[in-house]
């Protein structure tokens, strides 16, 4: 079956052109029409989108974090299940790698909830926002961020594709979590091999000192398989990666030595993900905006994978989620929300094996909830979801598993499913020391 290139007029079916949205609100209202992250607080005139009320940052009774999270909708249904059969009559709130995925698996379906908008963030992330927002800016056109300290959402009122990125990249996770997970990249006859890894990630604004021009401090250590055990990388990432590239680097075990690794970034392959990912597709997009053209096409009402508590159960085991051509769609939760549609194109001299890429994301998290991604020839390559729960013990909005589908291999990547792990750790506390090159030689051991 050929994949279907992008038709324009599917991205402008049922947007609200941001320009109004900017228009009728500007910061004044954070906190009153918008909420303190720059969502509207009212939902849709159908009611099938509700007002935001504050979100989930309560703690359901029962809640360990040794048996994992407490699903507070267990007991809910789907409302509708969106197949091939009937995907025509609900296009409208679709995106393109969703029709695509379900006209090629026949197998392949949405299961529809009740939309909860439980995202939620800390009483400091919301103070932060509020307090910067006024004085944040572009530098280098939109490749740089001007006049942020401590704010994770640098632009609460966007005004272009970029700003909603950089929203994205800065957004809150707790202040640093460390992430126990495991990533399956699955063949075409649905076999796997188990990699596990651990993740920390640390944020600069949560930092009492952190260096200048920084978002973010990250280390990934491979437990998993066998012949990968004891790789790990580390990232310094700034801000401005034109004026200062991403600063990389990579522990051996084989050698025993640290070395420089550039090459971790943009699309290059991600690590264990067997030709899967590129870098900068992990968690939704990461890394530098400098090798696009971001076009803010607007606001869209989408079903998007969201409150996943299921696909989390900590009771069900890894093959009982991955399946031949996709995970099992019984485990996953979508619902409808509104989404920021952007969209990505190649600047004319600059590489990346993604021409174009579409981005949905989240007005309530400001996170990539989904990604359609196309070569050169602007045909549709790659699918993209990640299932977001809201941690309310934090409270953060996080992603508990990702995965790309690629249409043109017939393979998929499943990524940071924690089913079989240990929960992850939210609120340490770190230095850029604990980032050091010394820091990574000692984690290598």
């Amino acid at each position: 079956m050929a994949v279907h290139k992008l038709k324009s007029g599917l991205l402008a079916t049922a947007i609200v052109l941001a320009t109004g949205v900017v228009q009728a609100n500007d910061l004044s209202e954070l906190g009153k029409s918008l909420t303190p992250v720059g969502a509207e607080k009212k939902g849709n005139a159908a009611g099938t989108i509700p007002d935001w009320t504050g979100g989930l940052n309560t703690i359901p009774k029962g809640f360990n974090p040794d048996t994992g999270y407490v699903d507070p909708f267990a007991g809910e249904k789907p409302l509708f299940t969106i197949s091939s059969a009937n995907m025509a009559q609900y296009q409208a709130n679709l995106t393109a790698g969703q029709m695509e995925m379900m006209k090629r698996y026949p197998t392949y379906k949405m299961n529809v909830y009740k939309t909860h908008r439980t995202a939620a963030y800390r009483q400091a992330v919301y103070d932060a926002a509020k307090a910067e927002a006024p004085n944040v800016k572009l530098v280098d056109g939109g490749n740089g961020v001007q006049g942020i300290k401590k704010s994770n959402i640098p632009f609460p009122v966007p005004k272009s594709g970029v700003e909603v990125i950089w929203n994205h990249n800065f957004r809150d996770l707790g202040g640093s979590v460390v992430r126990y997970s495991a990533d399956f990249p699955v063949q075409s006859d649905g076999s796997f091999t188990v990699g596990k890894r651990i993740e920390t990630v640390a944020l600069a604004s949560y930092m009492d000192s952190p260096e200048e021009n920084r978002i973010l401090y990250f280390m990934n250590q491979i437990t998993a398989p066998a012949n990968a055990a004891g790789d790990v990388a580390l990232v310094h990432e700034p801000i401005n990666q034109v004026s200062e590239p991403r600063l990389a680097w990579q522990y051996n075990p084989g050698q025993r030595r640290v070395i420089r690794a550039p090459e971790l970034a943009y699309d290059s392959p991600g690590i264990g993900a067997d030709g899967l990912r590129t870098n900068d597709d992990l968690n939704g997009f990461n890394g530098s905006p400098d090798r696009y053209e971001w076009k803010l096409i607007g606001k869209k009402e989408v079903y998007v994978p969201y409150n996943n508590y299921k696909i989390a159960d900590r009771t069900l085991k890894y093959n009982q989620i991955v399946q031949k051509n996709h995970v099992n769609p019984d485990f996953v939760r979508y619902e409808l929300h509104r989404v920021w549609v952007v969209e990505a194109t190649l600047k004319p001299g600059k590489r990346h094996i993604y021409a174009k890429r579409v981005f949905y994301v989240d007005e309530d998290s400001w996170a990539v909830l989904h990604a359609d991604q196309y070569d050169s020839r602007n045909t549709l390559w790659r699918v993209r979801e990640v299932y977001g729960v809201q941690a309310y013990h934090v409270p953060t909005f996080a992603g508990t598993g990702e995965v790309l589908y690629d249409l043109q291999s017939r393979r998929y990547l499943v990524g940071g499913l924690t089913n079989e792990e240990k929960f992850a750790e939210f609120g340490k506390k770190y230095t850029p020391a604990d980032f050091s090159t010394a820091a990574l030689r000692r984690m290598g051991r």
